[in-house]
């Protein structure tokens, strides 16, 4: 029996069972044959889930925070323009990473609720003639505001515009969750991490990197040394790391891709689209509504939407003392305490929990995938 309280918020997620035991092992030593035979399947595999052949995949023991610090550390220089779209609490948590690093950050400022304006980077791209700006920074899937951004769209008007600036995505709470194409969109850096998705716990940034951005990771010249690229793809190259390594957090990325594959991306990617849709269905028959602007913005994963009355203050609780079981959560940044954010969770747990919870509440019986 499974010992879980499920969460229903944007994330760390639900661990499965079987993935908290996957991680539940004894010290091995990293440098031993057995853990190379580990590592390069893993490296290998995830690049199914982010959608490259081509792409390498670059691992370090951190959160979604440090793999926004490695993509930018390994590819830019003190002073370089990069372009940046404000819509929520983690593309702003990512303008004030880039400013801190001495980076010139050009920022499209847009009402929170909407998602990348791909029309205004093409306007921006087309007139910086001399290619000024270096990279494009988009956040995938705003969690603060249950928006999820159009990546292809960006690439689009990157492409229409000529410009030969990086583009980077901060994936970290969509990927393995919605699909994601890198190689078809052309995205140059995906960032993402180990406790969304893939259901794990908090501790792991995943990064898939293209050829372009190792390519510019010559030139670089930001500091870096614990998310250095080099020193990383050099030890994987033999099986290893440059120090010691998340290993626990390794074995049970393994045991994810497995659960991922077993059940079918697909079917994952509908799954999390038929939660979502039981709640937009929840929050409509309330008679609220969501933050997100239109409907096509509308994310898979979390939903935001307004309540009457403002959220407790943290010493006061913030779980929903009406639902059936679990925690959710409430506003995130400017959207502030009067919205609640509810995550959708990961794993087929929260697939059964999630409707047991709607029909708890005597929302609808029954949501079509």
């Amino acid at each position: 029996m499974s010992d879980q309280n499920p969460v229903f918020i944007p994330g760390p997620t639900n661990i499965p069972d079987r993935l908290r035991r996957a991680m539940m092992i004894q010290t091995r030593d990293h440098r031993a044959p057995d853990f190379v035979e580990t590592l390069r399947p893993v490296l290998e595999q995830s690049k199914k889930v982010f959608g490259t052949k081509d792409g390498q995949i670059i691992t370090f023991p951190a959160s979604g925070t440090g793999g926004w610090e490695a993509a930018v550390s390994n590819t830019l220089s003190p002073g370089d323009k990069v372009l940046i779209a404000r819509y929520g609490m983690f593309s702003h948590r990512w303008i004030d990473l880039c400013q801190r690093h001495g980076l010139d950050v050009q920022i499209i400022e847009c009402d929170w609720g909407t998602g990348a304006p791909a029309a205004e980077f093409e306007k921006v791209l087309k007139a910086d003639t001399t290619h000024a700006i270096k990279s494009v920074m988009v956040t995938h899937n705003e969690t603060a505001t249950g928006v999820l951004s159009d990546i292809g769209a960006v690439c689009r008007a990157m492409n229409a515009a000529g410009h030969p600036a990086l583009l980077m995505v901060d994936a970290v709470s969509s990927l393995a969750s919605v699909p994601f194409k890198m190689d078809d969109w052309g995205v140059d850096i995906c960032v993402s991490g180990s406790q969304k998705g893939f259901m794990l716990t908090t501790g792991m940034a995943i990064l898939a990197v293209s050829p372009k951005a190792l390519a510019a990771m010559e030139t670089a010249k930001l500091p870096r040394t614990f998310f250095d690229f080099r020193d990383m793809m050099k030890a994987n190259a033999s099986g290893g790391f440059p120090y010691t390594p998340p290993l626990q957090l390794i074995f049970g990325l393994k045991e994810s891709l497995d659960m991922l594959f077993e059940e079918g991306l697909e079917n994952v990617y509908a799954r999390h689209h038929r939660l979502a849709e039981g709640v937009r269905r929840a929050v409509a028959a309330w008679g609220l509504k969501l933050v997100a602007k239109s409907p096509d913005l509308r994310s898979r994963l979390p939903c935001l939407w307004r309540v009457l009355r403002r959220w407790p203050r943290p010493d006061e609780g913030q779980s929903l003392p009406h639902w059936p079981s679990g925690d959710a959560d409430r506003g995130h940044g400017s959207v502030g305490p009067c919205h609640h954010r509810n995550g959708h969770g990961r794993s087929r747990l929260s697939d059964y929990t999630g409707q047991r919870r709607c029909r708890g509440a005597g929302l609808f019986p029954q949501v079509a995938g």
